[in-house]
């Protein structure tokens, strides 16, 4: 026999997917409705989903290249790896600011476990690139093995679940969707 409180809870937390990792709060709530559109959109599109495939592309690339450098040695792979380094920095920084401006200016967004996990690895993944790069400067070779090398597949790993947690917020919590019957003001 299930008790009222039991029927509240069971009914309160009817999601049609698990928190997974359990980390991510779940809320019924927030898989009706519209969304809450990105403050920072040209023509209704976000600006952070577009942005963000420059340093995750850039970045995962330097891992390869650092990798490329380990099996063959060439400096070309070093060399390579300095630049996409200092391309995925540069995006990353576009990036985060785009990001911070939406995390800051919805609500929803901050209140959710999510976002929070979302801005801390994207930051750890920012701060590890520039000290992978500046290492790099005077000599791009000379870092990769081994500590350039973990440090780039440290961050790869990072975006990668950066980039899971940025998921949860639009499709879970429909955080820069595009919505018409939902605002910023009085949403849990």
């Amino acid at each position: 026999m299930e008790t009222r409180e039991a029927r509240q809870t069971n009914s309160s937390n009817n999601v049609p997917y698990p928190s997974v990792p359990p980390l991510i709060d779940s809320r019924e709530t927030e898989y009706r409705g519209s969304g809450i559109t990105s403050t920072l959109a040209i023509l209704g599109h976000p600006i952070h989903p577009v942005i963000v495939i420059f340093p995750i592309g850039f970045l995962s690339a330097a891992a390869g290249f650092d990798v490329g450098y380990w099996f063959t040695q060439d400096p070309f792979w070093a060399r390579a790896a300095i630049w996409l380094l200092g391309a995925g920095v540069l995006a990353a920084i576009a990036a985060a600011v785009t990001g911070m401006f939406d995390f800051i200016r919805i609500p929803r967004a901050r209140k959710r476990r999510a976002g929070w996990v979302h801005v801390a690895l994207n930051v750890a993944a920012l701060v590890l690139s520039i000290i992978n790069w500046f290492l790099r400067l005077g000599d791009p070779a000379g870092f990769v093995l081994p500590f350039g090398l973990i440090i780039s597949l440290v961050v790869s790993g990072l975006l990668v679940a950066s980039g899971w947690y940025g998921g949860e917020l639009m499709w879970r919590h429909k955080v820069g969707i595009v919505g018409s019957d939902e605002t910023q003001a009085g949403l849990p």
